[in-house]
């Protein structure tokens, strides 16, 4: 089993040293004890890293992803279900949101057309 450095650990995961740094202090990844002055990061731990990102990207917060990964420990699919449930409802949300700016700003846009008269519509919009 081959040991990696933090930074190597870093490599793996596709993450900066300092988000590994950030999610030990948050306590998604433990910190191993100095070996030989160096801390020692084994496939466990890029298993766990990947892990956190996959849920990171999948929207997930982290203490959403905390629970994850107390989860992933039990096998508790009813609870994990219901946090993916949660995160699904949350991202439509988001995505009505996001359909709603879409369309306004369309609209702006459309409204500033060049040759139009006035104020610009979309500059007066965010003059509240």
């Amino acid at each position: 089993m081959k040991v990696l450095t933090i930074g190597e650990l870093a490599a793996a995961g596709g993450v900066g040293v300092e988000t590994i740094r950030f999610y030990q202090r948050k306590g998604l990844l433990e910190t191993p004890v100095r070996g030989d002055g160096i801390r020692h990061y084994g496939p466990g731990e890029v298993r766990r890293l990947r892990f956190i990102r996959q849920a990171q990207t999948a929207g997930f917060t982290l203490e959403e992803i905390r629970e994850l990964l107390d989860l992933d420990a039990t096998e508790d699919r009813s609870r994990a279900r219901e946090l993916a449930k949660t995160r699904i409802a949350a991202l439509e949300a988001k995505i009505a949101d996001l359909q709603r700016a879409h369309a306004a700003l369309g609209r702006l846009a459309r409204e500033c057309a060049q040759g139009s008269t006035g104020p610009c519509p979309i500059l007066a919009s965010f003059d509240v």
